[in-house]
Parts: structure tokens; sequence; C-alpha cells
């Protein structure tokens, strides 16, 4: 069971995000549901560790066994969806990721269908000087991959 729950005044996520860089280039998702890219992962399920989790994601968006690296982020992030108006408190860990040597393409658009839900998820590997200007959630990476903290960093994000 993923630890997701609405309440009148929205809903509530746990969940666990990949930053994974290659050669000046972020790797960003979309589905066929919403138009601006995001991280690859998703929700944490009860009683699962938030990397287990994040593993257990890019096993099934990438079909890879990607390795963690290290922890970057906790955000405790406040938004409204843009597709579907819904508000959200999101707690997200980032967690720096590689998934060279996987065979993975590493560069350019690619294509996978996902081993948890069979929807066909677009990967672009997007240069950095390209995020800033894309339709890419959550807002605050822009910026902060420029300079990855060398700490866990705590965040609150409102957008």
């Amino acid at each position: 069971m993923d630890i997701s729950f609405k309440t009148p005044e929205g809903r509530f996520n746990l969940r666990a995000c990949a930053v994974i860089i290659e050669k000046g280039r972020l790797l960003a998702m979309r589905d066929g549901h919403s138009p601006y890219f995001y991280l690859p992962g998703g929700r944490v399920r009860m009683n699962e560790a938030a990397d287990a989790a994040l593993r257990r994601e890019l096993r099934e968006e990438l079909g890879v066994e990607g390795r963690i690296v290290r922890p970057l982020w906790l955000n405790q992030g406040f938004f409204t969806e843009d597709v579907t108006g819904e508000r959200f408190h999101e707690l997200c860990l980032y967690y720096l990721a590689d998934v060279s040597g996987t065979g993975l393409p590493a560069e350019g658009a690619f294509s996978r269908t996902d081993g948890g839900n069979g929807r066909v998820n677009a990967f672009e590997w997007l240069p950095f000087e390209r995020v800033k200007s894309e339709y890419l959630y959550p807002l605050f990476i822009k910026e902060a991959l420029d300079s990855l903290p060398e700490t866990f960093t705590i965040l609150a994000t409102h957008e």
C-alpha cells in the first residue's frame, strides 16, 4: 500500500526520486497524462524504506537495477498539480543515482513500458542549460543542479 492519502484539504504523498546525471545531462521523464517532465521515482509503500522504494521504481520505470549513490534532499513540497488541480503536501527524498553500465541509452530520448502499471513513459536526457527552460517539476531542481549539496539538505518549497 502506497503512503498516500486524501483529505478534504488535499493529498499527502511520501515519495522517493532519482537525480540521475550523465555528462551534464539530467534524466527526466513524462507520461501520457502530464505535459511536464519530472524525475524518475514514485511513492513509498508502507513498511518500505525510501531507498528500497526508489530501487523498485527504477526497476519498474526503467527496467534497470540503478545504484543509489547518496541522499541529496528531503523536500517538503506544497503544490497544486497542473493537470488535475489537486492540492498536494508531499515529502520526497531525492537521491543521486547511477544507471551507467545498465544498458540504458546514455543520451537522447527513449521510452519504456512501466513494469508496475503497464504505461509507456517517455524519458529524455536534458542538458543542464535546457533544464532551466523546460516545463519540469519540482521547480527547485532547475537551480539546484548547478551545485549539488555536499550533505543531506532539508527543503520546503511552495510551487
